[in-house]
């Protein structure tokens, strides 16, 4: 992208959803904000949750015109006629994927930091790659994905790329230019005003 594009913005729901409340807060901020995709990535595997969590958030997607994606789950993707899916194996599953879900399925791999990992999700026929952790974090092995993966991506990979993981606002402002979305999650449900906390983190991608 451009150094004058800003990114977009791609919605990561919680790993855990209180179906009585989230569509409500998910519809306020998708009323509030423009945003490209929401991610539904539920940490179980219960097919019955994932199900109703589909449905439920489906209805808000669906009446705003903004993709929906499920994390993981193809087969349910298939089933459930949504518009792709999150893959979170790196280029391993693209191509069953695509197969399964077929072109005009969105499909995107998480590649952590390696950008090998994702040149083969993009030969794969991803629809975009995405790296992190951008910021530190107690999960994993604590490697994050750098300022200068980004750099180097946008500059010779047309793949779009989502950073995602433990954002704030310096690191937004620091990667604004250098990627296409921002995959933003818990640092806005964790707060008390989810659409605020994200107007805060729109106004540093400018």
């Amino acid at each position: 992208m451009s150094d004058q594009d800003q990114p977009q913005i791609y919605l990561i729901t919680p790993p855990k959803l209180e179906l009585s409340r989230f569509p409500a807060i998910l519809a306020s901020v998708l009323d509030a904000h423009e945003v490209a995709c929401v991610r539904l990535a539920l940490a179980g595997n219960d097919e019955e949750d994932l199900s109703r969590a589909v449905d439920a958030l489906r209805t808000i997607t669906d009446e705003r015109d903004v993709a929906l994606v499920v994390e993981k789950h193809i087969l349910l993707a298939e089933r459930m006629g949504l518009d792709g899916v999150h893959l979170t194996d790196g280029a391993r599953s693209v191509s069953k994927a695509r197969t399964t879900l077929g072109d005009d399925a969105i499909i995107g791999a998480f590649c952590d930091d390696s950008r090998h990992v994702g040149m083969s999700a993009g030969e794969a026929s991803a629809d975009y790659v995405s790296f992190g952790p951008i910021g530190a974090t107690g999960l994993g092995d604590g490697t994050q994905a750098e300022l200068e993966l980004f750099e180097w991506w946008s500059q010779v990979i047309e793949v779009p790329v989502v950073a995602e993981g433990a954002l704030d606002v310096d690191l937004i402002t620091k990667l604004a230019p250098h990627t296409d979305f921002f995959g933003i999650g818990d640092e806005i449900w964790s707060q008390d005003d989810p659409s605020a906390a994200l107007a805060t983190f729109k106004a540093a991608m400018n």
